[in-house]
């Protein structure tokens, strides 16, 4: 049965693609020259979307349309459209927050759920630099940076609660994309699924014993009532290092489809957790001459710059009071005594969303081994049981965070911890 599509609505294609661009005088102007001179290429890799690059004699756009289904899955999977929209209202509402960090945005069309947005040249996706071990010396403070003012301005510590509300309205209708969420990071990899899959037959065990764990499925049933309920800011919903274009000194979110009101933690935790795999997985790659051990340290010592960065510049703004928030007016405070009155407060809520962090960072990793979409990270270790020793490694670090966070008080202490799982068993290896 053809799937529904509302009316104006079609796919574009390479051979479509240079007409409707050059229906856009400035995204035309920027192309240069003219539709027939246009080189198109689709190079959607995502699970989700069509992706073009455009190329000019001037230069360049890239193209993002929404497609009315999963791409991974096909058409059997239906999805909305709108997650374009989504998007789009989420890059325009950062972007002033974020400035540099963000593409550009040229053109936005409603009809065919298409934005068109600045190519990103020489970047690349992040990912695909950390399977080579590359490094990329500005990504930490850049990262940190980005985090804190696209949660703290979205968020009740800078926004004032009408503002808050808005927002909340806008972004609560992206129900399709939040439920794929709720299914395939809060509950999929904790049971029974026919979209799981892991490296078998080296995971079958550790799969069974996280679906028979009732500690586990309880702390994870914990953060997925937090992801349901606690509206605390604006969160790009997907942030990883597949959703992260760099060089050496420039840093570029995108793929931000997932954006909700939600909590502040899932973001921070995101990026977090994919920094752990690609921690882990750097053993599937080291061969003579090319230990990885380097490296390894390296992505250790990036996670906490982002977590310190993030605390450090977040709690720097709410203690200036940027922005124009309702929530813990100063004046009720300007009388209290030392150590009683706001600063205790900022230091009792950077320790709750560091422990929501390290749940976050926990699920993203478990479900990235577990459940549907995985990382390449992991799936392009050739080796079935080399990989299966990397994923099982981090399997057993996410549930010791998730289940027992409280004995990681410090970010030293989670990476400490990944260090020593790491070296339990470094001579199977």
């Amino acid at each position: 049965m053809a799937l529904e599509t509302p009316p104006g609505y079609r796919p574009l294609s390479d051979r479509s693609l240079p007409a409707f661009l050059a229906g856009l005088p400035k995204v035309a102007a920027r192309l240069g020259g003219r539709p027939g001179d246009w080189k198109v290429t689709e190079v959607g890799d995502g699970n989700l979307n069509l992706v073009f690059i455009v190329e000019g004699p001037a230069g360049g756009v890239c193209v993002k349309q929404a497609l009315p289904y999963v791409r991974l899955v096909g058409e059997g999977w239906p999805m909305t459209l709108a997650r374009a929209f989504f998007e789009r209202e989420y890059f325009r509402l950062q972007q002033p927050h974020v400035g540099r960090f963000t593409p550009e945005i040229y053109h936005y069309d409603p009809a065919l759920y298409a934005i068109v947005m600045e190519l990103l040249r020489p970047h690349i996706i992040m990912r695909h630099g950390m399977i080579r071990g590359v490094r990329y010396p500005a990504f930490a403070d850049d990262m940190a940076q980005y985090l804190a003012h696209s949660l703290y301005f979205t968020s009740d510590f800078g926004l004032a609660a009408a503002r808050k509300k808005q927002l909340m309205v806008t972004f609560g209708a992206n129900t399709e994309l939040c439920r794929i969420t709720e299914d395939l990071v809060f509950t999929d990899p904790y049971r029974l699924s026919e979209r799981n899959r892991w490296t078998a037959p080296q995971l079958d065990a550790i799969a069974a014993e996280f679906r028979d764990d009732v500690p586990l499925k309880l702390a994870i049933s914990r953060l997925k009532v937090k992801f349901l309920g606690a509206a605390e800011a604006l969160i790009h919903g997907d942030l990883h290092t597949g959703s992260v274009m760099v060089t050496d000194t420039d840093m570029r979110v995108i793929d931000a489809e997932f954006a909700v009101v939600g909590p502040i933690g899932f973001d921070v935790g995101a990026v977090i957790g994919n920094l752990l795999l690609s921690y882990f997985s750097q053993d599937g790659y080291a061969g003579p001459g090319d230990s990885r051990a380097d490296y390894q340290e390296w992505i250790l010592d990036t996670i906490e710059r982002v977590w310190t960065g993030f605390a450090e510049t977040f709690l720097g703004l709410w203690r200036r009071r940027e922005g124009d928030s309702d929530a813990y007016p100063a004046d009720l405070f300007a009388d209290a005594p030392a150590g009683a009155g706001l600063e205790a407060e900022h230091h009792t809520v950077m320790r709750r969303l560091y422990g929501d962090t390290l749940g976050f960072a926990s699920a993203k990793m478990i479900r990235r081994i577990l459940g549907l979409a995985h990382v390449i990270d992991l799936d392009r270790i050739a080796d079935p049981d080399r990989r299966g020793l990397c994923e099982t490694r981090a399997l057993r670090l996410a549930r010791e965070l998730m289940v027992h966070g409280e004995r990681y008080p410090a970010i030293a202490d989670v990476t400490a911890a990944a260090r020593e799982q790491r070296q339990r068993d470094a001579a199977r290896l």
